[in-house]
């Protein structure tokens, strides 16, 4: 069993005709995603890696059973390709797409939650299954499959702690990066959800970092929720209150979001606390 992707997995790029569609196209399909479509609107007709292209979603759905799409589309043209998706019946939408209008954001995050749809993004680096398929821009030396699930607000901080868990021998069963921004679609508590449910996940390492409560969140429902250890690592310890650091929700205001806040309800709820990412392969084997 894997979390949200797996061999059943039929990808759809849309903007596959640009550099970063054209790149990570190659590298999903290296990875062993099953990419079966893409789509640049006036494009249809050509093909990328041996993939064909499609002026619509819908075309590209209809001809080749895509269930599942990866944004690479320019933010503000970004809305109108994840509503085209959801209209098309795709299921799982991953959007990588950074510097997407929040009220855009807002419009297709409800539609989204609205008809049922998995959305993770906007400005996400994607989720893989090791051994399974990859959807997005997470680099394929990194993992190794076994039985942690990750999920992670921080792209960086995913490849550095995947990373270091892989060099030490502990292999992944599916690592999520649901972004940074102030609005998401998938969160910490949808993410740990599927991974209490998920048998093959056994150890859980959630990676967060200052603004917002979303940790906080998560905090609550893995005191109610979840049975499994949970390892986490909350960046932005020594940020400065009120100034933005990386991602768009990370900052601090009016004095919510605060490292210290979010440690602290997680370690109330029995997480293991990571002062440094490096530290997180010993506390999960611990």
């Amino acid at each position: 069993m894997a979390v949200i992707v797996d061999e059943d997995t039929r990808l759809v790029v849309q903007g596959i005709t640009g550099y970063q569609g054209t790149y990570h196209s190659k590298a999903m399909m290296e990875f062993g995603t099953n990419v079966v479509a893409g789509v640049t609107p006036g494009k249809g007709g050509q093909e990328v890696h041996g993939v064909p292209v499609f002026d619509t979603v819908e075309e590209a759905v209809e001809r080749t059973g895509a269930n599942a799409s990866c944004v690479f589309v320019p933010a503000p043209f970004t809305k109108g390709a994840v509503l085209e998706a959801i209209d098309a019946g795709v299921g799982t939408v991953v959007t990588v797409t950074e510097h997407v209008p929040i009220h855009d954001a807002v419009h297709f995050v409800a539609v989204a939650k609205a008809k049922g749809v998995v959305l993770i993004g906007p400005n996400c680096p994607g989720l893989a299954s090791p051994g399974l398929a990859k959807i997005g821009i997470l680099p394929n030396k990194i993992f190794k499959k076994g039985d942690v699930g990750v999920v992670s607000r921080s792209g960086t901080l995913t490849y550095e702690i995947v990373n270091a868990m892989t060099e030490d021998g502990l292999g992944q069963s599916t690592c999520v990066g649901i972004g940074g921004d102030r609005v998401p679609g998938m969160g910490f508590v949808d993410a740990l959800k599927l991974f209490q449910e998920d048998d093959e996940t056994k150890r859980i390492v959630l990676v967060g970092e200052i603004g917002g409560t979303a940790e906080e969140e998560a905090a609550e429902f893995i005191t109610e929720n979840i049975t499994k250890p949970v390892v986490a690592y909350v960046a932005g310890r020594t940020a400065p209150p009120g100034k933005r650091m990386g991602h768009a929700g990370a900052i601090i205001a009016r004095g919510r979001g605060t490292a210290e806040s979010k440690i602290k309800a997680l370690e109330a709820a029995g997480v293991k606390f990571a002062p440094l990412p490096a530290d997180v392969p010993g506390l999960v084997r611990a």
